[in-house]
């Protein structure tokens, strides 16, 4: 039995169906285990990870072979006692952090998303629990930011149109994952996973638009116009500062490739058309 949290989202819902169409127990920690849409199999259970106790409820007072975490949390308070609750009753801690997490306590302090994934990666080696710290580069999943300009038909507006990634696609996050859980090949390890090619994001939306089968034309925006944008999409201000700071120094100093990605796989990483193509109905 597995317990993944985040299951409602692109990569923990990957994670539950992949773990499912392997045999295995899946529970999925949900708020609202009646609205929850999840992968077939996967049975929902009630919990938040801002009340410890109902971590311990989720996990049936009972071991369970390992858990899946996402922190979707602003900030890591509340994060020791989260952690503690579930390392009580499991045996191993799959973490998703992310690529070029810092080191250092100054680091673990800042509120932003390094600083939390810092302070996570702590508490996760230090529970006593195995764990693996995954460390994905930028998720292609982000690019679902311009779905709504697209379907509209308008221009998508971005302050970095030469910002670029190694874009990851969520199944592949999700079959590292899915190792990490089912095998011992990952344990203590904190390997870091890319999608196979760079792409800036004009080339990502001109991209779309060659899947969609129509032009998708850019403008190019001011910093406090995808500042205010980000805001009003409830980012944080610690975040949304922190993405566009990433995002403008990827203009000049791209990201590279994970050279270890396809041994970690078992395969070659998924490119950026195929997440497209995975997802072209949310851009239509």
């Amino acid at each position: 039995m597995f317990l993944v949290i985040g299951a409602t989202g692109k990569v923990g819902g990957q994670v539950a169906a992949q773990l499912a169409a392997r045999g295995a127990g899946v529970r999925a920690l949900v708020r609202d285990p009646v609205a929850a849409r999840l992968p077939e199999g996967v049975e929902a259970v009630r919990g938040d990870l801002t009340d410890p106790a109902s971590l311990t409820r989720a996990l049936g007072g009972e071991e369970v072979a390992g858990v899946f975490l996402v922190w979707p949390l602003a900030g890591p308070r509340g994060a020791a006692e989260a952690v503690g609750a579930l390392a009580a009753h499991t045996r191993r801690i799959v973490y998703l952090s992310t690529r070029g997490v810092p080191e250092g306590d100054a680091a673990e302090s800042a509120e932003d998303i390094p600083g939390t994934h810092a302070a996570l990666e702590r508490l996760v080696r230090a529970s006593g629990a195995e764990w693996t710290l995954l460390r994905p580069g930028g998720f292609a999943g982000n690019a679902l930011m311009w779905a709504s300009q697209i379907r509209a038909g308008a221009s998508v507006r971005t302050a970095s149109p030469q910002a670029a990634r190694t874009l990851v696609h969520e199944a592949d996050i999700a079959a590292a994952a899915v190792r990490a859980l089912l095998t011992g090949d990952l344990v203590g390890a904190t390997p870091e996973l890319t999608g196979p090619e760079l792409l800036t994001q004009a080339e990502q939306i001109a991209l779309i638009g060659e899947v969609l089968g129509r032009s998708v034309p850019v403008e190019k925006i001011t910093r406090e116009q995808a500042r205010a944008d980000l805001l009003e999409a409830g980012l944080p201000e610690s975040y949304a500062d922190g993405i566009l700071d990433a995002h403008e120094a990827m203009e000049t100093r791209p990201e590279t490739v994970a050279p270890g990605a396809a041994a970690l796989l078992g395969r070659p990483p998924h490119d950026f058309r195929r997440w497209v193509a995975d997802h072209a109905a949310d851009f239509r």
